[in-house]
């Protein structure tokens, strides 16, 4: 918990609440289904919390804009970007029904108003946001895919979480992204791999 601090210090008690109330509840559902690795759990708040927070160094969403997470998993980077951004809605979907339960128990624990989920896969979602935001599995050209369709025009874009070497992978994408290292915002060795791809809107291919 220390870490959210060091990184963000000018947090509401709310917030740092909701945020200090994360590792009881994901250690407790962690033991009924699996969505961190359990030897992992320890790491809560730096491999999973601060990185998905990587997303508020980058970006401030605009007031009222609407933000997905698209393949949402146990919540990452959804509920702590829901608790850092409370004048925005977020949307988290995964199409793994126990993963979307653990999300529900936890956003509802942690008092959060702004998070709702959705139980499908990104192929037949078909709602509109402003924000598209994932730390990735998959590919980035086979997650825009699936994604760019649920992109609102105007200043909006894909925010995608990635670690390694990007250059194959970006493909015909490569001259349209932003490009950012996590390491430019956290100092932690674990973070030295770890990138922001930024997609703007009027960049789609």
């Amino acid at each position: 918990m220390q870490i959210i601090r060091k990184y963000f210090p000018g947090l509401s008690p709310v917030q740092y609440q909701q945020i200090e109330g994360l590792f009881p509840l994901y250690s407790f559902w962690n033991e009924k289904i699996n969505v961190i690795s359990r030897k992992d759990i320890e790491n809560l708040y730096t491999h999973h919390v601060l990185h998905s927070l990587a997303i508020a160094k980058f970006i401030s969403f605009p007031y009222g804009s609407t933000v997905l997470d698209a393949g949402t998993g146990g919540g990452f980077p959804g509920i702590p970007l829901a608790i850092m951004f409370p004048d925005n809605r977020f949307t988290l979907l995964d199409s793994i029904r126990k993963k979307i339960k653990v999300v529900d128990e936890i956003a509802a624990e942690t008092g959060l108003q702004n998070v709702q989920t959705v139980c499908t896969r990104m192929e037949e979602y078909h709602i509109r946001h402003h924000f598209i935001v994932c730390r990735a599995v998959s590919p980035f050209p086979v997650f825009c895919r699936y994604s760019l369709k649920n992109l609102l025009p105007g200043e909006t874009g894909i925010i995608f979480l990635k670690g390694g070497k990007l250059d194959e992978e970006l493909g015909d994408y490569a001259g349209k992204v932003k490009v950012i290292s996590v390491s430019n915002y956290f100092e932690e060795p674990w973070f030295s791999t770890k990138k922001i791809i930024f997609l703007p809107f009027f960049c789609n291919v």
